[in-house]
């Protein structure tokens, strides 16, 4: 009796393992993490929520590209923007020297890189018109790495330091 009940059911096995493969797993959404984001007030925990955020963010804009929606794929981005200047500023007010705590920095600004080559792969089968709004995003994250970068490597060899005002007189 037993055997048979093994038997009839034994088809049933791989379609339920073939049905289990094919749902994604449940990832974070996004507005979720923005809240958390938002609302995080240590710098190392917002650069961590960060990467997760912006992971989430990519993978929306990429699900958006796919369809031809580069409308969500500019929103993505700008948004992308926006909190890598809130990461960036969140960092530097609590740690100003970049050089002592440069974990924080480096991590954020490896993202940052991973960042600009997905905002290259956009801009590369994105429509004309939607083309010069990511562009605008991506110099502006342009310039914030190279803040990081200047704010990790402050003495760079070859580069002369900035010249001091002369004293003023009284």
């Amino acid at each position: 009796m037993h055997f048979r009940w093994v038997l009839a059911f034994a088809w049933l096995l791989p379609l339920v393992a073939a049905r289990g493969a094919q749902v994604p797993a449940a990832q974070p959404k996004i507005a979720d993490l923005q809240a958390r984001f938002d609302k995080e007030t240590n710098s190392g925990q917002k650069e961590k929520l960060f990467v997760k955020l912006s992971d989430a963010q990519f993978a929306e804009a990429h699900r958006a590209a796919h369809e031809d929606d580069f409308q969500t794929v500019g929103f993505q981005m700008e948004k992308y923007r926006d909190n890598v200047r809130t990461a960036l500023e969140a960092l530097r007010g609590q740690h100003p020297n970049a050089e002592k705590h440069a974990g924080p920095f480096r991590n954020l600004e490896m993202h940052v890189r991973e960042g600009l080559r997905e905002l290259e792969d956009f801009l590369i089968v994105a429509p004309p018109e939607y083309k010069p709004p990511l562009e605008l995003v991506q110099g502006d994250i342009n310039k914030m790495e190279d803040d990081l970068l200047h704010l990790l490597f402050p003495r760079r060899p070859g580069e002369k330091p900035p010249a001091h005002p002369p004293p003023k007189k009284e």
